[in-house]
C-alpha cells in the first residue's frame, strides 16, 4: 500500500474547516461589544468606547450613523477588512461592527441595595451560582433589566463574566443593569441575609410552589448552573427553596427561563 495515500473515508481537512477551527479558538474578552444593539446602547449609557471597528465598504446608512455616533462620542473609528472582524468576532454574529470598550466596571452589593433604596422599592435580586454559559447570563441580564430588578451576582471562579457574547445576549441590558461580580457566593448570600434580604433558591424538587413564595419583600433569586443546578451549600443556605411547577414531561427548564419566570412571578406579585 502506498505509504502516501490516506485510508479510505478521510478526507484532507478544507481551509474553510481550517478557519472556522480558528475561530472557534476566539477567547472572549471583557469590554469587546459586538453588533449594533449592544454598541447603541453603550452609547446611550454612556459607557465609554475607544475604538470603533467597521466593515470597510459597508454602506449601510445606519452602520455609518452608529460608527459616527461613537466618534462623536470621542471613539477612534477604523474601517477593516470584513475578514478582520470574522476573525475578532467571539460571537460570529458582529454585524459588521465591533467596538472596545472600557472594562465594564463591576459595583458592589452595597451598590445594588443603594439603588433598591433610591427607587423606593423593595430589593430584588438575582444570584447566579456558577453559570457557565454567556447566553444564559445575557438572557437574564435582559430580563432582571426589563422585570426592574435591582442588581445581579455573580461569582468570580468558574462562572462566565461580562464578555461580549454576554452583552449581545443581554440585548443591551448589561449597560443598566448593576453586575456585582464577588469573590464567594455563600458569603455573598450571607450577607444579603443579614441585611434583611429572603434568599429563595430554585430547584424541581423544591419545598413550596413559587406561587406560595412571598416575593413581595427584600428578595433575592438564586439560580443555579446549567448542568448541577445550585451547589450544596448555596442550597443549604437559601431560605426557602421553590419550584416552579411542571405538567410537561420534561422535568426542568433553561437557566434563563426559570430565571425570568421567577423574576415575573415577583413583578405579578408586587403590582
Amino acid at each position: 500500500m502506498d505509504e502516501n495515500r490516506r485510508p479510505a473515508g478521510r478526507k484532507t481537512p478544507s481551509r474553510r474547516a481550517d478557519r472556522f477551527a480558528q475561530r472557534e479558538e476566539v477567547e472572549e474578552v471583557e469590554g469587546q461589544l459586538e453588533g449594533r444593539n449592544a454598541i447603541t446602547e453603550a452609547l446611550k449609557s454612556g459607557r465609554t468606547i475607544d475604538k470603533v471597528f467597521i466593515a470597510d465598504g459597508d454602506t449601510d446608512k445606519g452602520l455609518q450613523r452608529l460608527a459616527a455616533q461613537a466618534k462623536e462620542a470621542g471613539a477612534v473609528v477604523v474601517s477593516v477588512d470584513r475578514r478582520k472582524l470574522d476573525a475578532m468576532s467571539a460571537t460570529r454574529a458582529h454585524q459588521g461592527i465591533i467596538a472596545l470598550a472600557a472594562a465594564h466596571e463591576y459595583v458592589t452589593i452595597d451598590d445594588i441595595l443603594a439603588e433598591a433604596a433610591a427607587r423606593r422599592e423593595a430589593p430584588l435580586i438575582v444570584i447566579c451560582d456558577e453559570l457557565s454559559d454567556p447566553h444564559n447570563l445575557g438572557a437574564i441580564l435582559r430580563s432582571a433589566e426589563c422585570a426592574g430588578a435591582h442588581g445581579v451576582i455573580i461569582p468570580k471562579r468558574r462562572s462566565v463574566g461580562l464578555t461580549a457574547t454576554v452583552a449581545k445576549a443581554s440585548a443591551g441590558a448589561v449597560e443598566y443593569m448593576k453586575v456585582a461580580r464577588v469573590t464567594n457566593i455563600n458569603s455573598a448570600i450571607a450577607e444579603l441575609k443579614d441585611k434583611g434580604v429572603w434568599v429563595f433558591g430554585t430547584a424541581a424538587e423544591g419545598s413550596i410552589p413559587m406561587y406560595q413564595a412571598d416575593l413581595t419583600g427584600p428578595a433575592a433569586i438564586v439560580i443555579g448552573n446549567e448542568g448541577a443546578g445550585l451547589s450544596p451549600l448555596v442550597r443549604k443556605n437559601c431560605d426557602v427553596m421553590v419550584n416552579i411547577p411542571m405538567a410537561g414531561h420534561i422535568s426542568s427548564l433553561n437557566a434563563s427561563a426559570a430565571a425570568s419566570i421567577l423574576l415575573y412571578e415577583a413583578v405579578r406579585q408586587r403590582t
